[in-house]
Parts: C-alpha cells; structure tokens; sequence
C-alpha cells in the first residue's frame, strides 16, 4: 500500500513536468487558461504584414470599330483615338527581411505597372519586383528603407506544423484595414487545390477573404507558417477552407529572388508517377495506399541516375512522406541545383534507400522559337521545340516530344483557323513533324497552297482535319 502511495505521489509530481515540455500543443484545463490573450502574439507578428496596392494601365481604343480591318484601313487604327483604364487591386505581404525585403503572391502583383506597400503603421513605400513566381504563386517585392530596420516575421523552416495547431492569419480583407483571425491547421499536404503547379498547401480554417492573399498564416511562436493564397468558397467569402503556401516553399523563392538573379531554377526529378489506390497497392504487396509508383524512367534524368526503376514505390523524400507526384515535387522544389536528397523507395517489397543529385530539366532540344509566315495557316503562330525544361516551364507532361504552340497572334491565319496555344503539332500534309526546323521546310514547299492535311494533338486529344485556305 505504501508503496503504491510513493509511486502515485511521484506521479502527481511528475506531471507539471510533463505539462511544461508538451506546452506548445496542450489543451486548456481550466477557465483561466480558455481566457488567455492572442494580443502579445499579434503585437509582435502584425507589424510585419503590409499591405500591397498594384496598378495596371490597361490599353483600349475609342474606335466603334475596333478590330475591324475594313474601317482600321480606312480611317486608320489610331483615328479615334484610345481610351486607357486603370485596373487596381490590393493584397497583403510579409516583410522577411529587415532591409525591406516583402514576400507575397504572385496574383496580387502580376502585370502591374506600379507597385505600392503601405506598412502596419501607414507609411508608403513604392516597391520593385525582384522576383515573380507564376509556378509557386509567390512575388518578392522590395522597398527602399533609408536604412532603417523593419519589423520582420522569421519563416518557420526548422520543422512543420501539425493539424491541430493553433494559428492567426492576418491581413487585409476586402480592404478594410489589417484583420487578425484565428483557427487551427485542418490539414496539411493538400495537393487538389489547383492553385499553383507546386500544389501542396496549409489548410486552415481561419477567416481568409479577398484581400488576405499574400498575408501571414502564424504559428503560435510568431513565425510565418505560410503565405495565405486561396480560399475555396462558392460565395467568394470564407467557408472556413484557406490555403496556405507554406514556408519552405517561400524560403526558396526568397533566396532566390536575393542570391539567384531573381530566377527559381527547380530540380527536375525525371519520372512519371501515379498515386497509388487501394488496388494498387493491393498488387504490389504493400500493407497500405500509400507513395507513388514510378511507370517511367527518363533516360538520364535524376532518378535513373539515383538507381530509381520502373515499379519503384517512392515513399519518402528526406523522411517526408510522399503520397503523389504534387507532393514530391514540391519536396524537391524546396532544394537548390547541386543539392543530395534521400530517396526511401519500396522495390519488391524490399525498403531501399537511394540518393538523388539535383538537377535542373535540360533543355534538349534547345526550343528554337519561331514566328511562323507566309500563305499557310500557321501564320502568326509562334512555335518552339519541346523538351523537359520547356514542358517544366509550360507545365505539361515533361516526356512530351515534338513541336509545341507557344501563342497565336489576333487576327493572324493561325487564330482563323483555330490554332490554340499548347497545341503540339504532329503531320502536316504526308511529312511528320518532329522539330521546328521541319515546319519551317514543310511550310516553305508548300507555301500558297489552298489544302492542308494536319494532325495536332490538343490536350492529350489527337485532331486530324483537311484545313483550307480561303482565297
């Protein structure tokens, strides 16, 4: 009985212990705890989040008749004179650096021709774009300080956050001033949200509205967790489902924009994957769903340099889990050039561990871009040779060969005869089409003729069709 006494006694003594080293994710205990403040937390963090105003002049034209060759001809396009609008939109950012240094989305600021930061405490600064990221949705601006420090919010990349972590977002919604919210992490690695190519976002259910893109999701020890970036809502407020991009993916885009010559070069890792169902992994023996099978190797890529085969189940990357292609490649989108990753693949049923060089995707064939011409009717399209550096750039299938559809002019035969952008060129007439060199040949021979047997394949769908040239 004593003895039991003693240990239950211990036990009791123990447990503050316990309480103290757990405090990051301990669950309230009593009414005193429930009412504590977010206030210091925000003190320290609101001063880094800023808001961003972008403008952008967009050119118009006065002319009832605009577009029309006709009366362009007969009056001249300028006749009438333009009519220029102005398109302006707000967002928010995060100061990362205290020489200015801002981090936010790359929607916010895209296409503008003048950039604005206004700080927590009002003053204005107007902001360079160092770096625009379309792929990741990320933009680092800089604004110039005199030298004086800013408040900076340091960027959580010493580990990740768990679901069920408390946390603030804050920023600017529907332009109201700076707003603090609050919720927790309802999810990690979500990859189906379609919001940039590097899908694998923060889910939280603080308020995130219009205007909160490119603001701070916080982490209770006053680090940024994540850049906010996207709600799904079908009223366009907050259902409680934001998204976040998360730090290190930010870090790297950052480093780049200071170190990089404002260009994020990403490792390419040189294989086509697919989830792996219930059915599948059922076939391959494994225990659970779970990583992502390689069916295919690029010849001399990353992976088969890493001993990567077809039938590999990648499971983990520098011991995070991978369970799609989103997934891994946003793991390797946080790594530089020349960087060693570890690979844990399941082969057989056997747990290998392999290690991956980075490297960027070359550029073979080199893309040789050309604006076609002449009486055919590819005229006005701009065209260039495919390869993984150019797919990785396009965002399509990185084994895509051929000769690819970068833009079609207005007005142009191309754009006529309905000619799209992404279109890959396959026959024209009886002669196959494998690289710019050769449309450009089969173009000069048949300059002038009025039929044009052609084959494209237009969103994985293959489209034969006779076109013919109106006289």
């Amino acid at each position: 009985m004593k003895k039991t006494l003693i240990i239950f006694c211990l036990s009791v003594l123990a447990m503050p212990v316990l309480a103290e080293t757990q405090i990051n994710r301990a669950v309230p205990q009593s009414a005193l705890q429930t009412q504590l403040s977010y206030a210091p937390l925000v003190k320290g963090a609101a001063p880094a989040v800023v808001n961003v105003y972008s403008r952008r002049v967009v050119k118009g034209t006065a002319s009832p008749f605009a577009g029309d060759p006709f009366f362009g001809r007969l009056f001249g396009q300028g006749f009438f004179g333009s009519r220029d609008r102005v398109q302006q939109s707000l967002g928010s950012g995060v100061v990362v650096r205290k020489d200015g240094i801002i981090v936010t989305n790359n929607h916010v600021v895209n296409g503008a021709d003048e950039l604005r930061v206004v700080l927590a405490d009002r003053r204005e600064f107007d902001a360079e774009l160092l770096l625009s990221d379309k792929q990741a949705d990320l933009a680092v601006l800089k604004i110039n300080t005199d030298g004086e420090d800013l408040p900076v919010m340091a960027l959580h990349t010493t580990g990740e956050a768990e679901v069920g972590d408390l946390v603030l977002a804050i920023g600017n919604p529907f332009g109201v001033g700076q707003t603090v919210t609050s919720g927790i992490v309802s999810a990690l690695a979500r990859t189906d949200v379609g919001a940039s190519d590097y899908s694998y976002f923060i889910q939280t259910d603080a308020a995130i509205n219009p205007g909160n893109s490119g603001g701070a999701l916080v982490g209770m020890d006053g680090t940024l967790l994540g850049v906010n970036t996207v709600i799904l809502s079908r009223s366009g407020g907050s259902n409680g489902i934001g998204f976040a991009i998360p730090a290190a993916m930010v870090a790297r885009v950052v480093d780049a924009a200071l170190n990089e010559d404002g260009r994020v070069v990403r490792p390419w890792f040189g294989a086509r994957l697919q989830v792996v169902d219930r059915d599948l992994a059922a076939s391959l023996g494994l225990d659970r769903p779970h990583g992502a099978l390689v069916s295919e190797t690029y010849t001399g890529g990353p992976a088969a340099r890493a001993g990567v085969k077809h039938g590999d189940v990648v499971t983990r990357i520098d011991g995070y889990e991978i369970n799609s292609e989103q997934g891994l490649r946003f793991r390797l989108a946080t790594h530089k050039i020349g960087e060693t990753v570890s690979l844990q693949v399941i082969r057989e049923g056997v747990l290998k561990t392999l290690t991956l060089k980075t490297r960027a995707a070359p550029e073979v064939p080199r893309r040789d871009e050309t604006e076609l011409e002449g009486l055919n009717p590819f005229s006005g399209a701009k065209v260039a040779n495919l390869s993984p550096a150019l797919a990785e750039e396009l965002s399509i299938d990185e084994f895509a060969k051929g000769v690819i559809i970068l833009s079609v002019a207005p007005r142009s035969a191309a754009s006529y005869y309905g000619l799209r952008p992404g279109d890959i060129l396959g026959d024209i007439g009886e002669d196959s089409i494998d690289t710019v060199e050769d449309v450009v040949r089969v173009l000069d021979i048949n300059d002038g003729t009025s039929r044009w047997p052609v084959t494209i394949m237009r969103a994985g769908r293959r489209i034969a069709t006779t076109i013919r040239l109106r006289s």
